[in-house]
């Protein structure tokens, strides 16, 4: 991509945490000109439009800009789906945050809506897809190098509870902090998952319970090989954002540990200290969520197909879903191949 080239113009509906972080980020991409921001919450949009040079505008007003190549969607999550449709039935490329929608349900009802022959491309972003490290095990994993794979360890712990605010409307655990791991499953094992079955218990803040919520869950999947995963969750460690994966083959194994912010490593009378990991998924996946955005571009381009779409947003959610219902019927969950919940 040459340098001189003009930036493609993009709109962003949603100005809160995620949108701070893509805006910023496509702001910081030659590729890009961030033209338009559009947010209900007007501070939020001034905010974000100072920052990065935008203007702000209504939805309307971005859909309806012929210069507007593609629309960046992080509005508030149970806004997603509406937001995304509305933008490809204007032609535009879509980038949408995670998940696609909260409800399988809706996905299933508009399913006919993303099958229309010469929609423009909708990429739905899993950033776990674009980190380098987890690209790396991916390839290894195909190229044979454990033989064939047998199982899969995944452990996600947040830092610290998010706010009690964010709760109510975040979707749950599985939906809003798992998906990302369920996504990983499908991206790793190349084979559909056929059972569910999750435990979860509050250990780290009753107020989460009285949400409705959980804050710690241990899930367990089975291909319909019988291959298994295994996926620790925690809201909490008290010493930064732990993300690690080990893979299990007939003939090794492969592992991803965390990330330590420097490889210095100090050795002395107390013992051996290396460097604290990333607190928290900005710095964790900073190179992923910029790696999404060439993506992006590379999609508006023509020369890249999305690497997740509706497809797999609707199999991680199915699993989501799979995942609470295990847990209210104290059973494991079938499914079957499309990844939709059996009576």
């Amino acid at each position: 991509m040459t340098s001189d080239r003009t930036p493609i113009r993009v709109g962003q509906i949603g100005a809160g945490r995620m949108g701070t972080l893509h805006a910023r980020n496509v702001a910081a991409n030659a590729r890009f000109q961030l033209a338009l921001i559009a947010d209900p919450h007007a501070p939020s949009a001034e905010r974000l439009a100072a920052e990065t040079g935008a203007e702000i505008d209504t939805v309307d007003a971005m859909l309806n800009d012929p210069t507007i190549a593609g629309i960046i969607v992080v509005s508030s999550t149970d806004a997603h789906l509406d937001h995304v449709r509305a933008a490809l039935a204007a032609g535009k490329a879509v980038f949408c945050e995670k998940p696609l929608d909260l409800s399988l349900d809706r996905l299933d009802a508009a399913a006919t809506s993303f099958a229309q022959p010469g929609l423009p491309p909708l990429f739905v972003a899993f950033n776990r897809r674009f980190d380098p490290h987890y690209r790396a095990l991916t390839d290894r994993i195909a190229a044979g190098e454990i033989g064939r794979l047998e199982t899969l360890h995944i452990v996600n712990h947040d830092p610290e509870t998010p706010s009690l605010d964010f709760i109510p409307g975040s979707g749950g655990l599985f939906k809003d902090f798992t998906i990302h791991d369920f996504d990983l499953v499908a991206w790793l094992m190349y084979e559909p998952i056929v059972e569910v079955f999750a435990s979860t218990s509050c250990l780290i803040d009753p107020r989460i319970a009285d949400l409705g919520d959980v804050d710690t869950a241990k899930t367990v999947l089975r291909t319909r090989s019988g291959r298994l995963c295994t996926i620790s969750n925690s809201r909490r460690t008290g010493y930064g954002y732990d993300q690690r994966i080990e893979a299990f083959g007939s003939s090794g194994a492969l592992s991803v540990d965390n990330i330590p912010r420097t490889a210095v490593r100090l050795a002395a009378e107390k013992g051996i200290r290396a460097d604290r990991i990333p607190y928290a998924f900005p710095e964790r996946y900073e190179v992923a969520y910029r790696a999404e955005l060439d993506h992006f571009a590379d999609m508006i381009d023509g020369i890249a197909a999305p690497l997740t779409g509706f497809a797999e947003s609707r199999a991680a959610l199915a699993l989501a879903e799979a995942a609470a219902r295990s847990v209210r019927e104290g059973r494991p969950v079938h499914l079957t191949d499309q990844g939709a919940s059996s009576c």
